[in-house]
Formats: C-alpha cells, sequence, structure tokens
C-alpha cells in the first residue's frame, strides 16, 4: 500500500493554521498518533526533549520536519507515519528559514529495521518536488489521496 493512503487509513493526519512554537506543533504532530494507539505521551516527550537536546534534528530540509525520537522506542507501541500540515511555518531556528517547517512526519518505529524502512519509504516521496509542492497545498485527508492516485508508486511498502 502506498505511504500516503495508509497514513489516511490509519487516521493519522492532522491539519492547522498555525502554532505558537515548535514545541506546540511537535506535540500536536504526535497527537493522531497517540489517539489511535501507535505511540504513547511518553513517546511525544521523547521526542521533544531530543529537539531541545540536539537542536531541530528533525528538520530534513526547508518545510519538511519528521519527529522522531532518537533516545529509543520507548512509548512506541506500534509502527507507523502520521501527518500533519501546517499553513504558517513553523520556526525551529530563530531567523534560519532553512529550518522552518510546514510537513510533518511523525516517525514511530519498535526497533531500528522498522525505522529504516519508514525512513526509505518516506525518501521515496519527499525526493520527488512535485510531491512535495503539491503536499504544501493539501488541506484535507481528500487531498493526500489525490496526491496518492497521481503518483501511485511512489512510497510503497
Amino acid at each position: 500500500m502506498s505511504l500516503l493512503r495508509e497514513i489516511v487509513e490509519r487516521n493519522v493526519t492532522a491539519y492547522h493554521e498555525s502554532f505558537g512554537g515548535w514545541e506546540e506543533a511537535v506535540r500536536a504532530s504526535c497527537q493522531p498518533l497517540i489517539k489511535q494507539g501507535y505511540i504513547t505521551d511518553a513517546y511525544e516527550q521523547a521526542i521533544v526533549d531530543c529537539v531541545k537536546k540536539f537542536g531541530p534534528y528533525i528538520v530534513l530540509a526547508p518545510n519538511i520536519a519528521m519527529p522522531h525520537s532518537t533516545i529509543s522506542a520507548d512509548g512506541v507501541n506500534e509502527g507507523a507515519i502520521g501527518f500533519m500540515k501546517v499553513e504558517v511555518p513553523v520556526s525551529f531556528e530563530e531567523g534560519n528559514a532553512e529550518k522552518d517547517a510546514r510537513l510533518f512526519f511523525v516517525l514511530a518505529a519498535t526497533d531500528p529495521e522498522e525505522h529504516m524502512a519508514n525512513m526509505s519509504r518516506l525518501a521515496n516521496i519527499l525526493t520527488n518536488p512535485q510531491i512535495v509542492d503539491e503536499l504544501l497545498e493539501a488541506r484535507t485527508d481528500e487531498d493526500l489521496l489525490a496526491i496518492d492516485a497521481r503518483y501511485p508508486d511512489e512510497g510503497e511498502g
């Protein structure tokens, strides 16, 4: 199944206008996965703690953040990838637009192999600039499914 379809079918999406800061945004990006039981509050806190300790390592490229913990899989009940879109960029590093994000892909894995597989699936999508541009315009799950229909072979798992 393609990644975007899987994200929609697992009901782990969120769409927001803006946030007061990066921590609020990261916590909001985790909420769909918490609600569906994939992760717990402990994993959400581990992500926040890691960003505080290591800096904005979760911002992979301008507009793209991949919240995940570097500590361990504590708080991950089942592997999943969640998606959150924000209209107003979230700044992770004051004055550095390269560290602003609008697309959040929360990565939850139970072991290193699953983590690498999830990253690979995401890379297939995020290395296509057309898909990234379309994701930046997405406002609903229907938009994600339409993008998925246009790029059916991207993010296969």
